[in-house]
Parts: C-alpha cells; sequence; structure tokens
C-alpha cells in the first residue's frame, strides 16, 4: 500500500482522479503493470477501461439497492477475468458484512457504509485499488472500527493500493510506501520508514515525529504481559502487547522517547537499551537537535531518531560517527492486529 500524503490542497485527490481517468493532463502520463492508460494526448483510457476499484471520502453507495446488491453492482460480467480476484464470500467474509447483506444502506452507521463501499470495489476485480481518504468522513470510534478491516485488506490481499490521507497515524497503520506531496508536487518517496528517518524531511522534524520499523515477536512472558520484537539487523525491542510468536509486528518508536548516552547505563526502569551509532545531526530549532541513529553497533541496522537539546549534544561531546547507547523510553505497536505467521 502506498500512501500519499500532504496537507489539503497539495494535489492528493489530483493525482488520484487522474489515475482514474476522472481528470485529465494534457500532458498527464500513466502506465499501470506495463498498460498505458494516457500518453500526453496521443493516449487517454476513459474510466470504464481502466481496471480501478474507487473509493471516496463518502460511501456514494445506491440506496434503492440492499448492501447485497450494492455490493455486486460494480462486478464484471465477466467474472474470473482475475484469477486471484476477490470473490463475493470473501469480501463479506473479510470486511464482516454478512449481517448485513438484506439490509438499505440508509440503516448504516458511516463506518458500515464505507466497508460496503471497499467490498464493492473489491468486487469490481480491480488490478488497483484507490482510496480518497476514506476515513475523513467518520468521527474518532467509526474510524476505530473501520482501520482493523484496512490493516485486514492490507495484509491479506496481493493487491496493490494507493491511499490518499492528511492523517500520519492511518499512514503509520497502513503504509508500506509514501509519497509526500506539497503544492502539487513530490517532494519524496520512498519506503515509510526511509522517509521517516530522513532529517531533511518535515516529518524528521515534526514534534511527533517518529519511525516505524518492521519486526517479528520472537518470545512473549505472559507473567509480565511483555513480548520481544526482533528486528532484521539483530536488534531486540520489548513492549507490552498480545500476539503469537512468529508473527510480524510493527513497531512505532517516537524521536522524542530517545535519549542518547556515551556509556551503557547501570540498572534502569527503561527496557530498551540498544547500540547506536550517529549517522548525522543538525539543529531544528536554537534549543534541538534531531539525531540520525544506525541501530546496532556499526550503526548499519535500521535507522531511528532522537530528538534532544543541543545542551545535552554538546555536553556529551556527541558527533557523526559515534558509537553511543539509545535509551528508548517507549516502544508502541503502530497497528492493532499483527501481520499473519509467515
Amino acid at each position: 500500500m502506498t500512501a500519499l500524503f500532504g496537507p489539503s490542497g497539495c494535489g492528493k485527490t489530483t493525482v488520484l482522479r487522474c489515475i482514474a481517468g476522472l481528470q485529465r493532463l494534457a500532458d498527464g502520463a500513466c502506465e499501470v503493470g506495463g498498460s498505458v492508460w494516457q500518453d500526453g494526448e496521443a493516449t487517454f483510457l476513459p474510466p470504464h477501461r481502466r481496471p480501478v476499484g474507487y473509493v471516496f471520502q463518502d460511501a456514494r453507495l445506491f440506496p434503492h439497492l440492499t448492501v447485497s446488491k450494492n455490493l455486486t453492482f460494480g462486478a464484471p460480467r465477466d467474472s474470473g477475468r482475475r484469477s486471484d480476484a476477490v470473490k463475493f464470500d470473501e469480501a463479506v467474509d473479510l470486511l464482516a458484512l454478512r449481517p448485513l447483506l438484506a439490509r438499505s444502506p440508509r440503516n448504516l452507521s458511516g463506518g458500515e457504509r464505507q466497508r460496503v463501499a471497499l467490498g464493492r470495489a473489491l468486487l469490481s476485480e480491480p488490478d488497483l485499488l484507490l482510496m480518497d481518504e476514506p476515513l475523513s468522513a467518520l468521527d474518532a470510534a467509526a474510524k476505530a472500527d473501520i482501520l482493523p478491516f484496512l490493516e485486514r485488506l492490507h495484509d491479506r490481499l496481493s493487491l496493490p493500493s494507493i491511499y490518499v490521507t492528511h492523517d500520519m497515524a492511518e499512514v503509520e497503520r497502513l503504509a508500506d510506501h509514501l509519497v509526500l506531496m506539497q503544492e502539487g508536487k513530490v517532494i519524496a518517496a520512498g519506503p515509510l520508514a526511509a522517509l521517516q528517518s530522513d532529517p531533511s524531511l518535515p516529518l524528521a522534524t515534526s514534534r511527533d515525529a517518529a519511525v516505524n520499523l518492521e519486526g517479528r515477536i520472537e518470545r512473549i512472558d505472559p507473567k509480565d504481559n511483555l513480548m520481544s520484537v526482533a528486528l532484521s539487523c539483530g536488534v531486540t525491542f520489548t513492549t507490552t502487547a498480545s500476539g503469537a510468536v512468529g508473527e510480524r509486528r510493527r513497531l512505532r518508536i517516537v524521536a522524542g522517547d530517545v535519549s542518547l548516552a556515551r556509556e551503557a547505563p547501570g540498572p534502569s526502569s527503561i527496557l530498551n537499551v540498544v547500540p547506536a551509532r550517529i549517522l548525522s545531526a543538525r539543529a531544528i530549532e536554537p534549543s534541538e537537535m534531531i539525531v540520525l541513529l544506525g541501530l546496532g553497533s556499526d550503526g548499519a541496522g535500521d535507522a531511528i531518531l532522537s530528538r534532544i537539546t543541543r545542551r545535552s549534544f554538546e555536553r556529551l561531546k556527541l558527533d557523526e560517527g559515534l558509537a553511543v547507547y539509545a535509551l528508548i523510553k517507549g516502544v508502541a505497536l503502530s497497528r492493532s492486529a499483527g501481520f499473519s505467521p509467515s
């Protein structure tokens, strides 16, 4: 899943509409899976010939049709075009829609309507799923209700998706790849963790800057309700959560929760103390520094951020290339449900 992220008015929805063929740019180009959908003025595939599923901010269900008929409305007549296409029963079970099939859209909550809209998009057998801020019109309770279903789609379906949002919490829970937009332009694109940990980008300098890392549960201590999550670089973090050994989980480490030490600290209440190396450091405010750390004694592991005061940075005589210890006060799970074991 790729997230288009940026402030309102930066062009995210315009990009999505151009991909879907709902909007045409004279000099635009769009190629998906080797198929050219637009090439300037020479080629333009109309929207009905583009195999996309589109989920809008509002569900846009047909009020005169039941949930069941809304779901099948966009299904192609030649169903089976894709061997891996989502079938009706699979979509219904995936989105927990079975109790709603006979209902009218008028009798659904906002979150239920969006789940139906998602199901309808999936049953159109798309090659690409487009979602334009599908949670923006929902209240906090409805968002909390539907996010696990979006995570389930991400984990179980091999369907490329583009997700438009201006909410970083949604990005952290759902996206693998991130495209940062500003004033109609792409300012950066790449894996989520790579862009979050890039000190030159606005994500790293924001007050709630954080990095999300992928790990695997390797041990659970039921007595303390603690689990050990190992990263690919060999570093292991301890956190509180539920899960099963072997599950892959996404860890969220906030820059403001990462302190630095030149020497290994003595006994402490902080459970996560890991060796790291300073890769770069820069001032972001007159009194604060953002420090990029590479985990592991050689600094070759996953990158995280530390936000500390300039006074602390100078007092410890920190500098690029220096070996340090990262004292991480909190490690949270940014996904409420883990990846399936693999």
